[in-house]
């Protein structure tokens, strides 16, 4: 889905979802059936949707979590368990028009800044048409931040010495945040840098046509095979209406997930075990798996990295593909001089190394004039900040499917808007109750998440104040818990500004 935008007129909506992926479009069906009086509109700094399905073109893009639920819970997903990028941005598409939400979007509409008014109880929202330059500016009641964690725009990428002179022998160096079109690897010698869930899905898609695709990590990550069809979803959809189906195998990958989860985190020593296990089975005979599939950290301090069918595994058996557990000296005009004193020899260099993460897409947040420091606020329920009124954000699981959490963000702030309704409140805002202890975030040891903590919020060390990586705690406390909270300070504003219609 991709057109032009419409022309970008002041408008006045009860609410503004920035982002027009996975989150921005599980937040406005909950807005289109659970409150169909409000007024909202998506605006989308790119020119289509799906977010980062849209975004990422590398070759054999796929989901690293199960779709039924990675899906929707309200739309039931018909293929396979393990799915790519193509088909996951075409399920997106179908929800965005059988709901009504695309004639909502604009695109090319990339959110500036945002400044909040305690007078007015209303956000004015500066945005920008990412081709022309044009600016206009919305005033909405409620943004709801959809935009993801991480930058768009810009990969991680390490300076790599020699770097250039590679380049400048006729080496392509890329980033698979930025896959070229045109890029034609057949017969190529290829080194993949990195292990992480990007690095495992791309080596065995260039392994066969490429000479051979050497996957390079300074140290490994626990790769886990996983069967790319779900046998008992199939039958279960074979004999049952489909809402139906859907809901059980949702409920039972969702008990499997937290089963395995919970696990890992109670007993690290035997989970280690058990995927070192897994590994050796899948690899050739004699294979130095401890070098290459042994991590130093525990299981689920970074998340597992799935591959469907065992894949990896697959083209290191054939024969197309290597691992190296090495770090890089320099780069030299053949290829990568190792620490070591062995050299790969290359002509494609993809640095799968990473994400750049941005809170909330980069915008500048005002509350009365004062600019809001993020690191300096702490998340309530996973989804607002103390002292900033009347914004929202999602996201999603470390542990788990992402969309299982920002599902239930979404229901519970369809739900805040109808209580605020119900006592005629236009304000609220969590406040920090005194004394209370924070720490970071994320709980979650991948670089790109260390990197960027000391510019992310804080959390605390319970509900409401936790960053709850737990489904059915969260199903108990944002789909049936209470919407009031003594933490939340709700206001009544009787000056309203003239509506114009979006």
């Amino acid at each position: 889905m991709s057109t032009a935008p419409p022309p970008l007129p002041d408008a006045d909506v009860d609410v503004l979802i920035v982002g027009a992926g996975i989150s921005g479009l599980g937040a406005a069906y909950h807005l289109e059936h659970d409150l169909p009086g409000k007024t909202y509109a998506v605006v989308e700094a790119r020119d289509a949707i799906g977010g980062t399905w849209d975004l990422h073109r590398y070759p054999g893009i796929r989901s690293d979590s199960d779709l039924f639920t990675f899906g929707y819970g309200f739309k039931p997903w018909k293929g396979d368990a393990i799915a790519t990028g193509d088909a996951i941005l075409a399920y997106l598409r179908e929800v965005a028009t059988e709901n009504g939400i695309h004639r909502r979007i604009r695109f090319r509409t990339k959110v500036v800044a945002a400044s909040w008014s305690t007078a007015d109880a209303r956000w004015t929202v500066d945005v920008e048409h990412t081709e022309t330059g044009e600016r206009k500016r919305i005033r909405c009641g409620w943004i709801f931040s959809a935009t993801g964690y991480y930058r768009y725009d810009q990969g991680y990428s390490p300076e790599f010495p020699g770097r250039e002179q590679f380049e400048q022998a006729g080496g392509t160096v890329i980033h698979p945040q930025h896959w070229p079109e045109e890029l034609d690897h057949t017969g190529k010698r290829v080194v993949v840098i990195g292990s992480g869930a990007t690095a495992v899905t791309i080596v065995p898609s260039l392994a066969g046509r490429a000479e051979h695709v050497t996957m390079l990590q300074r140290s490994p990550s626990y790769v886990v095979p996983l069967p790319a069809k779900d046998r008992l979803a199939d039958v279960l959809r074979a004999i049952l209406p489909e809402q139906r189906a859907h809901a059980l195998i949702r409920r039972k990958n969702v008990s499997v997930q937290r089963a395995v989860w919970r696990l890992c985190q109670r007993f690290p020593k035997a989970a280690r075990k058990v995927i070192r296990r897994m590994n050796a089975k899948q690899l050739p005979a004699g294979y130095p798996v401890d070098e290459h599939f042994n991590p130093r950290y525990n299981p689920w301090d970074q998340r597992l990295c799935m591959v469907p069918d065992g894949d990896l595994f697959k083209a290191i058996s054939a024969g197309t593909a290597s691992v190296v557990t090495d770090t890089i000296r320099t780069f030299t005009p053949t290829g990568i001089l190792l620490t070591s004193g062995n050299h790969l020899d290359a002509d494609i260099v993809v640095t799968a190394t990473g994400l750049n993460l941005q809170p909330f897409g980069g915008i500048g947040l005002t509350v009365d004039g004062a600019p809001v420091q993020l690191p300096e606020k702490v998340a309530f329920k996973g989804m607002m900040l103390t002292e900033v009124p009347n914004f929202a954000f999602s996201i999603g699981y470390t542990n788990s499917s992402w969309t299982l959490k920002v599902g239930l963000l979404c229901e519970h702030f369809a739900r805040l808007l109808a209580h605020m309704d119900a006592h005629g409140y236009d304000t609220c805002r969590p406040a920090l109750p005194p004394g209370l202890e924070t720490r970071p975030l994320l709980d979650f040891e991948a670089g790109y998440v260390l990197r960027a903590l000391s510019r992310l919020p804080k959390q605390g060390p319970g509900f409401p104040w936790l960053m709850s990586r737990d489904y059915l705690s969260d199903v108990k406390l944002l789909r049936h818990g209470p919407v009031d909270d003594p933490n939340l300070r709700f206001a009544s504003n009787a000056v309203r500004p003239e509506r114009v219609p979006a």
